[in-house]
């Protein structure tokens, strides 16, 4: 068994030990739209002990007699991939586009997501037709222009799909912290020339309301240290290795197996 079948059958385990949560109840009581968001990169065995940690108040998303989940998400950028160099500069009036499509049910929503106060993470969403996930349609741009104006004052410059992400997932959710933890298994990045598969480990995706959860505090007891990792840019840092990756050459080097040329 491969270390990244090991993570994918850890993450199985963690998720059948849990009582369930449904749907509605999670968009009743932790929708967390406006929240600080953490990551880290664990393997199998800190996930294992991560999750011993964490107490009976967190419950396991569940829908139908799924626990685990498929995802598909579809990056837009500009032909010169602005948001890309906005997030490497660390700008702070930056934005993200994407389609994202729940692939158990073709769900598919239109998201923006946008840095509030306090670095606080916005995510602004419409529903769509799954046909339209791989661009932005007319519906869509009119939804982003007005986000962006409203959040910004900017215009939106012409965006291109640049990536596409695959992934499973699944969600921790405990109403009473107001919290969510994500975790992502078997990660692949592609291009219409490429594709990479992502690193032997579990991205785990805390998000609360300051930043300082209870799942926060049970990483770092155990020496867990986040992570500053985009999925799109590190996605495209391996895609491209042409772009300029310097914030996150040491993550990529140690976590996803690349050698990069140094910027």
């Amino acid at each position: 068994m491969s270390p990244a079948d090991t993570s994918v059958e850890e993450l199985i385990r963690a998720a059948d030990r849990r009582d369930a949560i449904g749907l509605d109840e999670v968009m009743s009581e932790a929708a967390l739209q406006s929240r600080i968001d953490r990551k880290y990169l664990l393997t199998a065995q800190e996930l294992r002990e991560f999750v011993l940690l964490m107490d009976c108040e967190y419950r396991i998303l569940q829908i139908g007699q799924r626990r685990l989940f498929g995802y598909e998400s579809v990056y837009f950028d500009t032909a010169d991939y602005m948001g890309y160099r906005d997030h490497r500069q660390g700008r702070r009036r930056r934005y993200k586009v994407r389609s994202r499509t729940y692939t158990d049910t073709g769900l598919s929503m239109f998201e923006i997501k946008t840095k509030g106060l306090r670095n606080m993470t916005v995510k602004h969403r419409m529903e769509q037709e799954h046909s339209l996930a791989d661009r932005i349609s007319s519906d869509a741009k009119v939804f982003l222009d007005s986000v962006i104006a409203e959040e910004y004052g900017e215009a939106v410059p012409e965006l291109l799909p640049v990536m596409r992400n695959s992934y499973r997932r699944a969600t921790f959710v405990a109403p009473a912290y107001s919290e969510r933890v994500t975790c992502d298994v078997q990660l692949n990045f592609s291009n219409s020339s490429a594709s990479v598969a992502g690193p032997d480990a579990v991205v785990v995706e805390t998000k609360s309301l300051n930043g300082r959860g209870v799942a926060d505090l049970a990483l770092r007891h155990l020496g867990i240290r986040d992570v500053s990792m985009s999925k799109y840019c590190v996605g495209m840092a391996l895609l491209h290795p042409e772009l300029p990756a310097n914030k996150w050459d040491r993550l990529l080097r140690r976590r996803f197996g690349s050698e990069r040329v140094r910027d």
